[in-house]
Parts: structure tokens; C-alpha cells; sequence
């Protein structure tokens, strides 16, 4: 049962890795004519420019659960590495039961009121010609961190199912591709 929900989950968050990688591209090509426009026509648009801050935002907000399921987020490694599977897949569970989980979710907690006042005021860019409801990019905080949530639970049933032997530990470069 745990491995079928685990590749429910991984669908999922693999889905919103490559709504991610979307972004990316949007961005590249977003920043691609901002520069075009700035040095060839000499005209700029500072609303292009807060859209690329914002595409930017969104992939490393939205990057780090598809980074924490693939096992390719930071660590210390020089101790890690000579721990057995099992030891690792221990070391994950407590770190994301003790450290990720509670930081995410007071952070989701904590950015709602910083999102419905954003959204009460209808706040806008201070600059002229910036883009307006500025909520919605506010509003990715907390669904982000919803999400790493998500991510985290998959995680953890995922260092179960290594702890039991059911799956083989993953290796960062092997699951990327």
C-alpha cells in the first residue's frame, strides 16, 4: 500500500516539476526579450522585468519539493555517505518529521495573513508601470509551502519503504534523468 501511494505522490510532485521546468522556460524566454528590447530597441518594460522575478520565485518555491522527492537537495555528505541504507533512510524520516515539517507548515501558516493583507489592500508594484495584485505572487508562499508538506510526506513513506527493503536507496544523478 505504501509504495502504490508513494507512486501516486511521485506523480504528483513530478507533475509540478515539470510545470516548474514550464516556468523555467517561460522565464528564459521572458528574459531573452527583455534584453532584446532593452539593448536593440532601447525600450524597457519594468512589468517584464517584475514577471521575471516572479517566474523566478515560483521555480525555486515550487523546485525545492521536485528536489527534495529526486534526493538531490543539499546535505552533508562527508558523514552521510558512510551510513547503510537503512541509517540513511532513518536519518531522512527524523530530519523531515523534526525539521522540515514543522518549518513548513509554520510558514504556510505564517504567510496567509501575509498574502490577505497583500490582497486586502490590493497592493501593486511601488514601481511605475510594475504589475498589479501582487497577492497572487505572494499567494505561492503558502500553496509552495503546502506543497513541500505534500513532498515531505511523500518523502518520508518513500525512506520507509528503504527502511523495510522494499525499494533500493536512490541515487541523485540516477533519478534526475
Amino acid at each position: 500500500m505504501l509504495l502504490k501511494l508513494e507512486h501516486i505522490m511521485g506523480k504528483i510532485v513530478n507533475a509540478v516539476g515539470y510545470m516548474t521546468g514550464v516556468l523555467l522556460v517561460l522565464m528564459i524566454l521572458n528574459v531573452a526579450y527583455d534584453v532584446m528590447m532593452r539593448y536593440v530597441f532601447h525600450n524597457s518594460s519594468i512589468g517584464m522585468q517584475e514577471v521575471e522575478w516572479h517566474l523566478f520565485a515560483m521555480i525555486i518555491l515550487f523546485g525545492t519539493g521536485y528536489t527534495l522527492k529526486h534526493n538531490a537537495h543539499v546535505r552533508v555528505d562527508f558523514l552521510y555517505d558512510t551510513f547503510s541504507n537503512k541509517t540513511k533512510a532513518v536519518i531522512n524520516i527524523l530530519g523531515t518529521v523534526f525539521f522540515l515539517l514543522p518549518l513548513s507548515v509554520l510558514i504556510a501558516y505564517g504567510s496567509f495573513d501575509f498574502v490577505m493583507d497583500a490582497y486586502t489592500t490590493s497592493e501593486i508594484s511601488e514601481d511605475p508601470g510594475g504589475l498589479t495584485h501582487r497577492w497572487i505572487i505572494k499567494g505561492m508562499i503558502p500553496l509552495a509551502f503546502i506543497f513541500l508538506i505534500f513532498c515531505a510526506v511523500d518523502y518520508i513513506i518513500q525512506n520507509i519503504n528503504i527502511y523495510r527493503g522494499i525499494e533500493p536507496f536512490p541515487k541523485p544523478e540516477e533519478e534526475m534523468i
